[in-house]
């Protein structure tokens, strides 16, 4: 089978990808070879003759909600096979259930035979069932795929019409008895939150009652394989709850808007999640005052073997949840109680970072995720023998019981593609067409979170109701008090005494995880001197960065740890809560040093409006989906993805914004003050800043060329700043 570009094909309201598809039917002798006796699969090729047919595929690139909605109906004749699960995951980027129902059933669905009531021939009967049957054929897949798409309490309007539409035109159908058992359902359902097993903040409490301060002997009671299966089974039974459409860009990078504060709740819930076992992790180390050294060390040891079980049951989300938290600020400054963690832990938690470094994108994190979606069990090839042998061991023990496993991912890697997807790519094309080609692409990505959802209902865990109990019922310490503790904790420790030679490699940095909420750095003591890491880079071993997510306890699934600074790269500044400014001994530099400026090539929370990309021409490197998308840090053809953050107010709070080399100071500056939520028409009013290093900034002329303009040396953090007559 051979494919070859059929070019486009433009109609009213529509423009097509035509592909023909040449396809080998048939294989027979050729006149000679027949004569003597020969068969044509027996010959060599030149005595053979092929036949071939050439088909031709036409995939729908844009087009108007209309022509979408009836493309849906000819899309199987057209070959585009997978045309009605990527409509239905991805169309409320851009319409609503009930447009989508209202055209199919009013527009599409009205199979009187004759508008003048005339006996209709046989041909336009044929047409009309053949009509029915495409019609049924796709109520029958929303219905599998999207049945959620219906749940409208409490008037259910869009199941009540398409139950009248059933009973008019297909009475007595099969599909009428499932609508009607699923309005049942979803009336006879109460109203749930998805946060199931979700720990709750201490202002959630009714009054009198109180979370427990984590009790080490409690904890150290449960096995660690227990431990590790009923953190993966709450975060199968929230993960296989996930609503696809809930991750799109469009629609996730929305919920920071007031109006939004209940939209993607299935997202939520397992940010939440993810969440409180970073909670867990540093509250179970530091909520103890009297511990020890070496029993601090014993709690953290803990928490990577279950760290390593989480790896063994292809759990990635509590995964990265413990190797976050143990990479926090307040858990990675206790020197001396790493000290005492054995060296063996200590290498099987350098191979359990690795997996999420952040090299490449996080290539080899993709990488793992996709080759074991599918697989029966983990696959734990450990560079050191020793942790191997144990690794080998545990997976036998779970092989022995014949029980597949499925995978839990980290949501926050796909939340981050898809709103890179949607921060790059047009919503609408010339002529105010919508781009479907963006579905496609997102489509991608939709279907890969769908796989894993289904490889889930491998599975087979049962719930601990005593360690449910005592995870939800855990006091969750904010990051002051977390910090405040992590320095009582180590105020009595020699601090000439140097940190392990591994600690390099475990302060990798990983880029803050699912950033919604205003971020701030709890004031922080000079760094004591003591002796430099390693002996060689002259830099104080407690000089790490305290910058991390507060813990908002009205809204927790927006909080977030952020992992030390590196030694190698301290940030030596405190933070002015009060003015918004980080200040040093050189003076106040306005929003430099933050933390979330430095994160992964396309940060979860930091993510775009839906149609902030007004539908204009942005050149031909997005005119038909570009091949290599867009990426911050990068200018690549002539387009590039910039950081923008506002002066001051929200000032570690960034929006990603695409640019391209047409783009100049007046649009870009709307545009980002679009994304902070603020009025487009003050732009006059702001100057658009690129900060170059702690003491140097890039100021733009008003009409200057962004693209052309910047330093692409530094990283492209961008603030806009109210320009100085204007403050005055």
């Amino acid at each position: 089978t051979t494919f070859q570009d059929g070019g486009e094909e433009v109609e009213d309201g529509a423009v097509y990808n035509v592909t023909l598809k040449k396809v080998q039917i048939q294989q027979a002798a050729n006149k000679g070879a027949r004569w003597l006796g020969g068969e044509g699969d027996q010959l060599p090729p030149e005595h053979t003759v092929r036949q071939y047919e050439t088909s031709k595929i036409r995939a729908i690139k844009a087009g108007t909600l209309e022509k979408l909605v009836e493309n849906l109906l000819t899309a199987f004749g057209d070959a585009d096979f997978s045309y009605i699960s990527i409509f239905l995951a991805t169309y409320r980027a851009f319409a609503s259930p009930r447009a989508v129902l209202e055209l199919l059933l009013d527009r599409f669905g009205n199979l009187e035979t004759s508008s003048n009531g005339e006996v209709a021939n046989l041909n336009s009967l044929e047409s009309e069932m053949a009509l029915r049957v495409e019609i049924a054929s796709v109520l029958r897949a929303w219905l599998d795929q999207c049945s959620e798409d219906f749940r409208e309490p409490p008037d259910y309007m869009c199941l009540l019409k398409l139950l009248d539409y059933l009973k008019n035109n297909m009475p007595n159908s099969d599909m009428e008895s499932r609508v009607q058992n699923l309005l049942k359902q979803f009336q006879n359902q109460e109203v749930e939150a998805v946060d199931g097993f979700c720990s709750t903040s201490s202002s959630d409490l009714v009054d009198g009652e109180e979370l427990e301060i984590s009790n080490p002997e409690e904890f150290s009671s449960f096995q660690d394989h227990v431990v590790a299966e009923q953190l993966t089974y709450m975060d199968v039974m929230l993960f296989r709850r996930v609503v696809p459409y809930h991750c799109l860009g469009s629609i996730w990078s929305q919920r920071d808007k007031k109006e939004n504060k209940n939209r993607a709740p299935t997202v939520r819930a397992t940010i939440t999640q993810f969440n409180a076992v970073t909670k867990c992790v540093i509250s179970t180390i530091l909520g103890t005052r009297e511990l020890k050294i070496q029993q601090r060390a014993k709690i953290i040891e803990k928490w990577i073997h279950i760290a390593h079980e989480c790896r063994i049951l292809k759990n990635f989300s509590s995964l990265r949840a413990i190797i976050s938290a143990l990479q926090s600020n307040s858990i990675y400054r206790l020197k001396t109680t790493w000290m005492c963690v054995s060296k063996d832990i200590l290498l099987m938690y350098e191979e359990l970072s690795e997996i999420f470094s952040d090299h490449d994108n996080y290539l080899t994190s993709r990488e793992l995720l996709m080759k074991e979606a599918t697989s029966k069990f983990a696959n734990l090839d450990s560079s050191e023998k020793e942790n191997q042998k144990k690794s080998q061991k545990r997976l036998q023990l779970q092989k022995n019981k014949g029980v597949m496993q499925g995978t839990v991912p980290y949501l926050g890697t796909f939340l981050t593609d898809l709103i890179m997807l949607d921060t790059a790519l047009q919503d609408y094309v010339e002529g105010g067409l919508i781009n479907f080609e963006k579905r496609r692409r997102e489509f991608e990505v939709i279907a890969q979170i769908k796989l894993l959802q289904s490889s889930c209902n491998s599975y087979c865990l049962i719930p601990d109701q005593k360690f449910i109990q005592w995870f939800r019922g855990q006091r969750h310490l904010t990051e002051e008090e977390s910090y405040k503790l992590s320095r009582e904790a180590e105020a009595a420790a020699d601090t000439n005494i140097l940190s392990p030679k591994s600690q390099k490699s475990m302060v990798k940095r990983i880029s803050t995880l699912f950033l919604g909420t205003d971020v701030f750095t709890p004031p922080k003591e000079q760094p004591a001197k003591s002796s430099p890491v390693g002996g060689s880079s002259g830099e104080s071993t407690d000089s790490a960065s305290v910058s991390s997510c507060e813990f908002n306890h009205s809204e927790t699934e927006d909080a977030c740890v952020t992992p030390a600074s590196s030694p190698e790269d301290p940030l030596k500044k405190g933070y002015d809560s009060d003015k918004g400014s980080i200040s040093s001994d050189k003076g106040s530099i306005s929003n430099k040093g933050s933390d979330n400026s430095k994160g992964s090539i396309f940060d979860p929370g930091s993510g775009s409006d839906s149609g902030s990309i007004p539908t204009r021409d942005l050149g031909s490197v997005l005119s038909s989906g570009p091949k290599e998308l867009p990426v911050y840090n990068r200018q690549s053809g002539g387009s590039c993805i910039i950081r923008v953050s506002m002066d001051r107010l929200h000032a570690s709070v960034y929006k990603s914004i695409l640019i391209t080399n047409q783009d100049r100071i007046p649009d870009v500056t709307q545009r980002a003050l679009l994304k902070h939520n603020l009025e487009p028409d003050a732009a006059e009013d702001y100057e658009l800043v690129q900060v170059i290093s702690e003491d140097k900034e890039l100021v733009f002329p008003r009409d200057a060329n962004v693209f052309y303009g910047m330093n692409s040396h530094v990283n492209f953090d961008f603030i806009l700043r109210k320009k100085a007559e204007v403050v005055g």
